[in-house]
């Protein structure tokens, strides 16, 4: 099978046509073609594969993509914590959830660089930030610029995850030095009015379209376990496969059901489902750092094993995740050194492939 069938949607991949492995493809290649479209059939008929089958379609890219095959260890820090506006319906830190989450003022310089420090020294090579804003004012981009500089400092990569986006915001954190922004879009279209109706999925888009503007990379994913359907999976899939060009980091978020939210009795999602889940992620953006964001706790070893397998190479590293729990570094060591995986090393300032 040529090279480009492990990057353009196949017009039969419901009928598990064995993939042929390939020779690395780097994304400023990927890049240069025109932008490829995944139909929400074909991100399906994947996702319905026999699951051996999908694991090996999903090995074979990720392993013609990322021939190191290493673990990225990002570390998120709430520097902003509750008293957030939006109604989304997994989130914590929504005002008008009672959830025991107490609004917090922004963190300090000096907070932030030893938190930052910390994580680095624990092996993270990058250090992502979220404040619980709808949308940050003026004043309040030049303090989170300022955090940005100083996680610089540090020698890491910085992440930011502060809502929606203005153009001359964005322009302001690029200038600060910011290397990823994160903005997911948590589901498919159809599925979004379930889960939040005081931002647009077009407000979303608008955001990722802001930072690509900038020149920084964007960090997009969303969550499953949210009383979606199957094919609300595979349009979420599609969403950001189709984005021009797709995201350098693709968070898949399994639901934390926590009390006070609207969807604390949610119906879990199948682990199995969720490896699907990954797999379709890295066949369908082959360059991206697929990562295994929150839910990992829930999710026991083995399972977060058949997700490195389907092609994750990113966690989040730490014992907490914004305001929900994680599986502690000492724990995440111990799996990564079970399964034989490197992780990324600190002195790489950016990936080759973004």
């Amino acid at each position: 099978m040529p090279q480009e069938s492990l990057l353009t949607p196949p017009e039969s991949v419901a009928h598990a046509q064995p993939v042929h492995f390939a020779p690395p493809v780097r994304r400023a290649q990927v890049a240069a073609s025109a932008p490829q479209r995944w139909r929400v059939e074909d991100v399906q008929a994947l996702l319905n594969l026999p699951f051996n089958e999908l694991l090996f379609r999903a090995q074979t890219v990720h392993r013609a993509h990322w021939p190191a095959g290493d673990i990225e260890l990002a570390t998120l820090l709430s520097v902003k914590t509750g008293g957030c506006p939006e109604n989304c319906g997994y989130c914590p830190q929504s005002a008008g959830f009672d959830t025991g989450v107490q609004a917090q003022k922004l963190m300090s310089v000096d907070e932030v660089r030893h938190a930052a420090q910390a994580a680095k020294d624990a092996g993270a090579t990058r250090f992502c930030m979220g404040a619980a804003w709808r949308a940050p004012k003026d004043r309040d981009i030049e303090k989170v610029a300022e955090l940005v500089r100083t996680v610089k400092d540090l020698g890491l990569q910085s992440c930011a995850t502060l809502g929606m986006l203005e153009k001359h915001q964005a322009v302001a954190l690029r200038d600060a030095g910011l290397d990823y922004y994160n903005h997911n879009l948590d589901t498919a279209p159809e599925h979004y009015a379930a889960i939040v109706d005081t931002r647009s999925y077009q407000d979303r888009l608008d955001t990722l379209a802001h930072v690509r503007a900038a020149g920084i990379s964007v960090c997009c994913g969303g969550i499953v376990g949210m009383g979606e359907t199957p094919v609300h999976r595979a349009g979420l899939i599609a969403q950001l496969a189709n984005l021009d060009p797709y995201p350098e980091s693709v968070p898949i978020n399994s639901l934390v059901r926590v009390p006070g939210t609207p969807l604390a009795d949610a119906e879990p999602i199948d682990p199995l489902d969720f490896v699907r889940v990954i797999a379709v992620a890295r066949i369908t953006m082959p360059t991206a750092r697929v990562r295994l964001s929150a839910g990992r706790q829930q999710l026991g070893e083995p399972v977060q094993a058949l997700c490195f397998l389907a092609g994750a190479n990113s966690i989040f590293y730490g014992d907490k995740l914004l305001v929900t729990g994680n599986p502690d570094a000492d724990a995440d060591r111990r799996l990564l050194d079970k399964l034989g995986y490197a992780t990324r090393p600190i002195s790489i300032e950016q990936d080759e492939h973004a």
